[in-house]
């Protein structure tokens, strides 16, 4: 009996003291996947019943297109782009005002955000969900007018229709600017102006690091997806264009 309770100490210390122990062996095997695996047919009868749930909930129609719609109709602005931007100030202004008795002054989106067109005819909540796939919230940042020119600056160099809503940006062929104007009014450096944009685009997003001297920001919650459907249920036809936002002279 001593003998076998010696021999488990010595077991359990050996346990407690060799603690760095390593695989002897790794083994791995690539398994194609194919379309010649056979269905599983109790998977697909689970998942059939919330596959066609969610399709009919992707193939609600919510407003009427009359013409295909995308992202490279424009060089300084799109319809496509002053549709998104248009909305965002819109439905979200009435929020940010409720929240802080100020109003939304500009809206700056990315180009790259736009990830699908739209084309002609049934606009659907699949529609919203090719567009933003993304889950990005609307935030406004407070920023001072010397920020605002910075952003203003990011547009001219970048010379792609990200898009905008509450600017007036007019620029000479050399690429000077001619006319910047801020809800109708001369852009004031010590004024503080506030922009909508997502939360990507807050933290530097795309080279964008003027937002990095956001002097607050307010989360909306308020993903930029859901903000389209609602715009697009609450209109019966669209009809953006491109217009005088950001052009230049020709």
């Amino acid at each position: 009996m001593k003998r076998y309770l010696l021999f488990l100490l010595l077991t359990a210390g050996a346990c407690k003291f060799n603690d760095n122990y390593t695989p002897a062996r790794i083994e791995g095997k690539q398994l194609e996947i194919t379309p010649d695996i056979p269905a599983n047919d109790s998977l697909e009868n689970f998942i059939t019943p919330y596959k066609e749930h969610i399709n009919k909930e992707m193939e609600e129609v919510l407003a009427y297109l009359p013409y295909n719609l995308s992202k490279s109709d424009g060089r300084y602005n799109t319809a496509i782009g002053n549709l998104m931007a248009d909305a965002l100030i819109e439905l979200s202004n009435p929020i940010f005002n409720k929240r802080t008795g100020e109003n939304i002054d500009i809206v700056l989106l990315n180009y790259g955000g736009i990830r699908s067109s739209i084309a002609k005819g049934d606009v659907t909540t699949r529609s919203a969900f090719q567009v933003m796939p993304f889950e990005n919230e609307v935030v406004v940042a407070a920023l001072k007018g010397e920020a605002v020119r910075e952003m203003i600056h990011y547009l001219i160099d970048s010379g792609t229709a990200h898009p905008v809503a509450g600017i007036e940006l007019q620029l000479e062929k050399d690429n000077s600017i001619k006319k910047v104007l801020i809800q109708g009014k001369p852009l004031e450096d010590s004024a503080t102006y506030y922009v909508a944009t997502n939360d990507y685009l807050l933290e530097g997003g795309d080279s964008m690091n003027f937002f990095l001297k956001a002097e607050e920001a307010t989360n909306l919650d308020y993903k930029i997806r859901n903000l389209l459907i609602d715009y697009f249920k609450a209109k019966d036809t669209l009809n953006p264009v491109r217009d005088q936002r950001f052009i230049k002279v020709e």
